[in-house]
């Protein structure tokens, strides 16, 4: 079944594209939900419309985008957690506290648009996606420290 993506869908593909997926998961989530319409004549045309409307918005969001990369840069955060006498940490360390980490360096990134390379189990070094546009991706490195 061709659905065209009218939001980003996390692990299927970003607003406007044009993929191929299950019928029932079409039909059952997609559709319903209004993530997504069917990909026939007509609506093809629009969506080419509106991208090509968009086009010159879409490169300024490119920019900041690649903005918020570079004023990351190879910026290391320290995140605390609780650390037994191992070095394991008690809990979890989470999108949420990143996302506030760097929204204490002035940088606005939303949790959901992060995630881990390898989850933080012990105190240490680590790296994290920032997807930040469908062309920008940049590394987050963060440090696990103990409170």
């Amino acid at each position: 079944m061709e659905v065209i993506l009218k939001d980003d869908v996390k692990g299927l593909g970003f607003k406007n594209d044009q993929v191929t997926v299950k019928s029932g998961y079409g039909r059952n989530y997609l559709l319903p939900q209004g993530l997504a319409m069917l990909a026939d004549k007509t609506n093809k045309k629009i969506v080419a419309e509106n991208v090509r409307q968009a086009a010159h918005k879409a490169d300024k969001i490119k920019g900041d985008a690649q903005a918020i990369a570079d004023q990351i840069g190879d910026m290391v955060l320290e995140i605390p957690a609780k650390v037994g006498e191992s070095g394991k940490i008690f809990g979890r360390v989470t999108t949420l506290q990143l996302a506030e980490a760097l929204k204490s360096k002035g940088i606005e990134v939303d949790r959901k648009r992060l995630s881990f390379d390898s989850d933080p189990s012990a105190a240490g070094d680590y790296t994290a996606t920032a997807l930040l546009h469908k062309e920008v991706k940049h590394s987050v490195k963060f440090r696990v420290v103990a409170e």
